[in-house]
Protein backbone atom coordinates (compact mmCIF):
# COMPACT_ATOMS: atom_id res chain seq x y z
CA UNK A 1 0.00 0.00 0.00
CA UNK A 2 1.25 3.47 -0.84
CA UNK A 3 2.03 5.86 1.97
CA UNK A 4 2.42 9.61 2.23
CA UNK A 5 4.51 11.68 4.61
CA UNK A 6 2.72 14.79 5.88
CA UNK A 7 4.77 17.57 7.50
CA UNK A 8 3.32 20.64 9.22
CA UNK A 9 4.91 23.83 7.89
CA UNK A 10 2.75 26.59 9.38
CA UNK A 11 1.36 27.33 12.82
CA UNK A 12 -2.26 26.75 13.80
CA UNK A 13 -2.37 30.06 15.67
CA UNK A 14 -5.12 32.20 14.19
CA UNK A 15 -6.63 29.42 12.09
CA UNK A 16 -10.19 28.17 12.34
CA UNK A 17 -11.04 25.47 14.91
CA UNK A 18 -11.95 22.94 12.18
CA UNK A 19 -8.53 23.39 10.59
CA UNK A 20 -6.85 22.96 13.97
CA UNK A 21 -8.81 19.74 14.51
CA UNK A 22 -7.83 18.46 11.08
CA UNK A 23 -4.14 19.04 11.86
CA UNK A 24 -4.55 17.10 15.12
CA UNK A 25 -6.38 14.28 13.31
CA UNK A 26 -3.45 14.00 10.90
CA UNK A 27 -1.20 13.38 13.91
CA UNK A 28 0.53 16.74 13.76
CA UNK A 29 0.67 19.51 16.34
CA UNK A 30 3.71 21.70 15.87
CA UNK A 31 5.77 23.09 13.05
CA UNK A 32 8.20 20.56 11.61
CA UNK A 33 6.42 17.47 12.94
CA UNK A 34 5.84 14.70 10.39
CA UNK A 35 3.60 11.67 10.21
CA UNK A 36 3.45 8.80 7.73
CA UNK A 37 -0.10 7.89 6.75
CA UNK A 38 -1.71 5.49 4.25
CA UNK A 39 -2.62 7.08 0.93
CA UNK A 40 -6.42 6.83 1.15
CA UNK A 41 -9.20 9.19 0.02
CA UNK A 42 -10.06 10.07 3.64
CA UNK A 43 -6.53 11.22 4.35
CA UNK A 44 -6.32 13.09 1.04
CA UNK A 45 -9.56 14.89 1.96
CA UNK A 46 -8.13 16.01 5.30
CA UNK A 47 -4.99 17.27 3.55
CA UNK A 48 -7.18 19.17 1.06
CA UNK A 49 -8.71 21.12 3.97
CA UNK A 50 -5.32 22.44 5.15
CA UNK A 51 -3.01 22.55 2.09
CA UNK A 52 -1.55 25.90 3.17
CA UNK A 53 -0.28 24.41 6.44
CA UNK A 54 1.28 21.11 5.33
CA UNK A 55 3.60 19.60 2.74
CA UNK A 56 3.07 16.11 1.32
CA UNK A 57 5.67 13.63 0.05
CA UNK A 58 5.14 10.18 -1.41
CA UNK A 59 6.94 7.42 0.51
CA UNK A 60 8.05 4.27 -1.25
CA UNK A 61 7.89 1.23 0.98
CA UNK A 62 9.76 -1.93 0.12
CA UNK A 63 8.05 -4.98 1.48
CA UNK A 64 10.41 -7.89 2.10
CA UNK A 65 9.58 -11.54 2.04
CA UNK A 66 7.80 -12.92 5.08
Amino acid sequence: MAEIKVTQTKSTIGCKPKQRGTIRALGLGRIGKSNTLPDRPEIRGMIARVPHMVTVEMVTTEEGEA
